[in-house]
């Protein structure tokens, strides 16, 4: 950015973990601030001051999405996916009846898009789309955002793997680490439920979840949320770049290793292994779905490094110490931030 000029961002979902952290990094950039959301000035269901707030505006970044960190109930499926759908479409329409619309729209996905992938990885030029619920959100969430012209503006979508950050979500994995219950988690057969069903209007996958023996090979694609950051500052710069983005580390780890560093990084010697129908139980009670633990995402940034994209935490190890070194005390931030974007 030129010195003197200043450029506007509209941010969508700025609330969030990520969304703050992005929202911090432009205006540390000197952009000029413009939030969407349940909390911020420009509500969702007002589209003349959406369009208001879009036009004029350089960039536009929505991270806007109901949480998948949840039990997939019918009523938490379709909220997942209305909430993505709804929200891209309000954008994409905003856009569309601006007179001078964005040059550059930064648009959530997930990583999860692919398959459970143990045999290789997955970028955008060979990735294979994966076939159930996550992914079927995943796909429709895309095609909101390409569908229709939008000649002027540039669309991206950001395919993040699970991002590392300092909340509930990596203090849970530590926390499991240092109380001596951070050992491998175990694929395994489970009685047959519907949860995990494709959704939309061409649902995808089987009707039942299905499983796989992996034992503890099931891959795990992360990213550290300063990555995250500055992979979306570059590619709101980098004009060469479109379409679907994989934002995850170059080095992705299995299971094993993940909870094998986990229980190097708090000092805790061993671990004892959690086979599937005590994760189902965990997470049950807990609110939330195994999915989340036993996909395999294996997934590479190809877009980005073949543009020159250098991550700062391209390591497992050095990602979770530095995440352990920013831990505020529970008595000092009664306020926790989510950990990582579960996809």
């Amino acid at each position: 950015m030129d010195a003197g000029e200043k450029r506007t961002a509209v941010i969508a979902g700025g609330s969030g973990f990520i969304g703050a952290a992005v929202a911090q990094a432009f205006a540390a950039d000197g952009y000029e601030l413009r939030r969407i959301g349940r909390t911020a000035g420009i509500p969702w269901t007002d589209p003349t001051a959406l369009r208001a707030a879009i036009d004029g505006a350089d960039v536009v970044v929505n991270l806007a999405g109901r949480s998948v960190n949840c039990r997939y109930t019918d009523r938490n499926r379709q909220e997942i996916l209305d909430s993505r759908l709804s929200t891209t479409r309000a954008l994409r329409e905003a856009i569309t009846r601006a007179e001078h619309p964005p040059r550059v729209w930064l648009n959530a996905s997930t990583a999860t898009i692919y398959r459970h992938s143990t045999d290789r990885p997955n970028t955008e030029s060979d990735g294979e789309i994966g076939s159930g619920f996550s992914m079927d959100v995943a796909t429709a969430w895309e095609r909101e955002l390409f569908a229709g012209s939008l000649p002027a503006t540039r669309r991206v979508a950001l395919r993040m793997a699970i991002v590392l950050g300092d909340g509930p979500a990596t203090r849970m994995l530590l926390t499991l680490a240092r109380s001596g219950l951070g050992g491998t988690q175990l694929d395994g057969w489970i009685p047959p439920h519907r949860r995990y069903r494709g959704i939309g209007d061409t649902p995808t996958g089987p009707d039942e979840a299905p499983w796989h023996r992996t034992a503890g090979g099931q891959m795990f694609s992360w990213v550290h949320i300063d990555d995250v950051v500055s992979a979306i500052r570059f590619l709101r710069d980098d004009e060469r770049l479109s379409g679907p983005i994989n934002i995850a580390a170059p080095n992705p780890t299995d299971n094993r290793a993940l909870m094998r560093t986990l229980r190097r990084v708090v000092g805790m010697p061993i671990g004892v292994p959690t086979r599937r129908w005590m994760l189902e139980l965990g997470t049950w009670a807990l609110r939330s779905e195994a999915e989340l633990v036993l996909k395999s995402r294996w997934v590479l940034p190809e877009a980005l490094t073949g543009a020159g994209f250098t991550f700062a935490q391209p390591d497992l190890e050095g990602a979770l110490a530095d995440v352990r070194g920013r831990r505020r005390p529970a008595s000092t931030s009664p306020t926790e931030r989510n950990a990582a974007h579960v996809s």
